[in-house]
């Protein structure tokens, strides 16, 4: 992998000289040995202007693979670039129609009409329409319409023709889908089946009918669950009529899973939009400021009420409010990520009430166990038994409230229908500093005479 990593910096580096000598066909044969990964790998290390150099240096079937190896804002920078005629002809007839959707969707409105119009394959023409027509984050969204079908009442020798025609069309023959004469999916059958059995079986006869597909409505997550809970490396994808439309493979659900698991490590880290690291500087601001504000007025509020209790508060006090802030906030996030991803893989089961009561057992003796770890450390090194009894008890009040704080709010934010997500990181944190500092100030009120 390193070496690989050298070639291509090498690569980069000796471009604009191969470029100045016109040594076009030393380019060609190095590109041809790469792997379109580490192509797209190369067109974002290089000027915009050799990026087209490129994309125009490379075979139609390596073109279309690159292109889709791109990021969006890679891609969409490329495609201005780029005249319609040539993004129809030689990159979209060369996609899978899911893929094909995905980069037509960043092209501008104007611009998508024309490529469309610049497609020869009207059928194709139609089908990235239809595709177009869905929700991003829908099945239907991520769907590719090639597929293999065949008709139950066909025997299996009028099968096998059929897929040999059929499958110019589909690179990966993951299933064969059987529908019945109005295209509704009925079943599958497998390839060993057709080999198996004799040329005058029929399909209906030798299919299995009990399958698992999934509306074209359903959003990306309920896409991901059904797969990862099955095990299904292609999922077929049906209308509201049961007419089967599309079908969705495994590399576009691991693309949803990683954007969702991107999008809540951002959230969890009180970053409230989707952004890269390569995003302008307001781009940036704009998505962290908020939750930065979120802490600020938090840290405002705690310093209020140290202030209120300053009277009361010795400076052998003082010296804990690091410990129990932190403690608050971890014990929070513990119970809230829990119960996040408990929701994102609908694996939770039980009332909400249960589990505030299992997560009042686990703070109970999570603080006590804390509580007690501090006050022998408390003693040890000569703080009086009335004060550490006093910040212990403190401490388990606050790791208790932590716990069942920071479970019912993502439960609370799901049911109202919010991303339980905005309710880890910085909300938490900011919460439980809060109320933790009250409770820790207000206990040892009570108990130090």
């Amino acid at each position: 992998m390193v070496g690989q990593e050298d070639e291509i910096n090498f690569f980069v580096e000796r471009l604009p000289n191969h470029l100045d000598k016109g040594e076009i066909s030393m380019i060609i044969s190095k590109l041809g040995d790469m792997h379109p990964a580490d192509i797209a790998e190369i067109i974002r290390s290089v000027s915009d202007e050799n990026a087209i150099v490129i994309i125009r240096l490379l075979n139609e079937e390596i073109r279309a693979d690159v292109v889709a190896e791109l990021e969006q804002e890679e891609r969409e920078k490329l495609l201005e670039e780029l005249p319609a005629t040539e993004i129809a002809e030689s990159v979209l007839t060369k996609m899978d129609s899911d893929d094909a959707a995905d980069l037509l969707s960043e092209l501008p409105p104007e611009k998508q009409s024309r490529v469309i119009n610049a497609l020869e394959d009207t059928d194709q023409a139609q089908d990235l329409l239809d595709l177009l027509t869905y929700d991003e984050d829908s099945a239907g969204g991520l769907m590719a319409k090639e597929l293999i079908k065949v008709k139950e009442n066909w025997s299996v020798k009028e099968c096998e023709v059929e897929l040999r025609k059929q499958a110019e069309e589909v690179d990966d023959v993951h299933t064969v889908y059987v529908v019945n004469e109005e295209d509704k999916l009925e079943g599958i059958i497998s390839l060993k089946a057709l080999i198996l059995n004799s040329p005058d079986t029929q399909v209906k006869d030798i299919s299995k009918t009990d399958i698992i597909s999934i509306k074209a409505s359903a959003n990306s997550t309920e896409v991901s669950r059904i797969m990862d809970k099955y095990d299904l490396v292609v999922l077929p994808v049906v209308d509201e009529n049961n007419y089967l439309v599309g079908r969705i493979t495994i590399d576009d659900v691991v693309d949803v899973i990683v954007e969702e698991a991107e999008k809540d490590y951002q959230m969890l880290s009180g970053i409230s939009e989707d952004v890269e690291s390569s995003d302008n500087i307001w781009q940036l601001t704009r998505a962290r400021f908020p939750w930065l504000l979120v802490g600020m007025v938090g840290g405002i509020l705690g310093a209020w009420v140290v202030n209120f209790f300053e009277k009361d508060a010795s400076p052998a006090l003082l010296v804990f409010i690091p410990l129990i802030a932190a403690m608050g906030g971890n014990v929070g996030i513990q119970s809230s990520a829990l119960i996040v991803q408990g929701i994102a893989n609908q694996s939770l089961s039980g009332s909400i009430l249960s589990k505030l009561f299992k997560e009042l057992g686990v703070g109970i003796v999570n603080g006590l166990l804390c509580g007690i770890l501090l006050f022998v450390v408390n003693i040890l090194i000569g703080k009086s038994f009335e004060y550490s009894f006093a910040i212990s008890i403190s401490l388990l009040s606050v790791i208790i409230f932590a716990a069942v704080f920071g479970t019912w709010i993502p439960l609370f934010f799901n049911k109202i229908k919010i991303d339980p997500a905005l309710a880890t990181g910085p909300f938490i944190t900011t919460a439980n500093d809060i109320f933790g500092l009250f409770l820790y100030f207000y206990i040892c009120k009570i108990l130090i005479t």
